[in-house]
This record gives structure tokens, sequence and C-alpha cells, in this order.
């Protein structure tokens, strides 16, 4: 260990005027918004030409997870884990006749994901696999 001060470490007032110096020249000359200022038009424009901007509501939901079995148009359904990687498979006709024609394929492909879990850590907020829908 060497015996130096602590001041060694820091710059001298000739280096911390320089970094103010370097600092002041890239600042940029139009300043934020603060707190309790209104935004932008454009800022508000932008959020209404968003494909999202009616609630995300464009009919299939997120990739068709929030139709009905009997609504789906694909004859095989898959839904993978992001978790462990995992990808489950089933034809519509056999998820209709395993949970009706009535169910959420977002339920059904989460229980096809939670009857074969493997990662189990016995914390049920930790539990399960974590879906990702494809239809």
């Amino acid at each position: 260990m060497t015996d130096h001060p602590a001041s060694w470490r820091m710059p001298t007032p000739k280096q911390i005027d320089k970094m103010a110096a370097a600092v002041a020249r890239k600042a940029s000359p139009a300043p934020g918004l603060a707190p309790d200022d209104d935004l932008p038009p454009e800022y508000w424009q932008a959020l209404l030409d968003d494909a999202g901007a009616d609630g995300g509501h464009s009919g299939l939901g997120a990739s068709g997870r929030l139709l009905r079995l009997s609504e789906i148009p694909q004859h095989l359904l898959r839904v993978g884990c992001r978790r462990c990687g995992r990808t489950v498979e089933i034809q519509k006709v056999d998820a209709a006749r395993l949970y009706g024609p009535d169910a959420i394929w977002r339920d059904v492909g989460q229980r096809l994901l939670d009857n074969t879990c493997t990662n189990r850590t016995g914390r049920h907020e930790e539990d399960g696999c974590w879906p990702s829908y494809e239809t």
C-alpha cells in the first residue's frame, strides 16, 4: 500500500475548470421540459398516429391468444415457454375436445405448459412457465 494522500486522486483546480468548460460546450442549446410543462403537440400526434392507440384491439388480440378455440383458423396451435425454451404443440381438434370449443387459447396454452412444467421452485410467484403464444 502506498502513502499517497487522498488529494492525489482529485483533479487540480485547473483540470476542474477545463472539464467544466468542456461540459458547457457540449450542453444542448434547447433546455428540456420541466415536470409541470405541457408536452409538445408533436408528442400527442405521434401517440394518436400509433397503431396501438385504439387500446390495442386489432380484433385478434396479440397473436390471437385472446380468441376462443373455435375462432382460431389455424389447425396446429403452438405455445412456447420463454423461461425454459420448451414448445408445446396441439391440434385445434384435440384442444377443443379436451378443453371445449369455447375455451380461450391463452388459458389452454397456460394449462398445457403448467401440466409439463419443469421449473418448480416451491413459491407460487416463481413457479411455472412464461408462455409465448403462437397460432
